[in-house]
């Protein structure tokens, strides 16, 4: 399975229809994009986030957040939430929320 399609219905349902964001295949998942910027995505069962490219993330401190690595090598500025870091719909709604905050404070392309 290339993603979870519960989860990714999940996350659409709380993106709603803006109309700069765009659902794309990447990574083997789904991401979104904001004016052309990554902002979130799924992968298999984990939520990826858009994020700051700094080591010292406080997103890490989480303790279902790690660096996005699905080649042996963590890609900067992206990290994955397990599954049980977003259980409730509060909790996922938080981490959509961190991924569009940050894709839209960023130039759009």
């Amino acid at each position: 399975m290339p993603y979870d399609p519960g989860l990714a219905e999940r996350v659409a349902e709380l993106i709603g229809l803006d109309p700069g964001v765009e659902e794309k295949k990447m990574f083997g998942g789904l991401v979104w994009m904001l004016n052309g910027n990554m902002a979130l995505g799924v992968w298999r069962e984990a939520l990826i986030l858009r994020t700051a490219r700094d080591k010292n993330n406080p997103l890490l401190a989480d303790p279902f957040v790690r660096p996005f690595d699905i080649t042996g090598k963590p890609m900067r500025g992206l990290v994955m939430v397990d599954p049980e870091g977003f259980e409730d719909d509060r909790e996922l709604e938080r981490y959509v929320r961190l991924g569009l905050g940050f894709a839209g404070g960023l130039p759009p392309k």
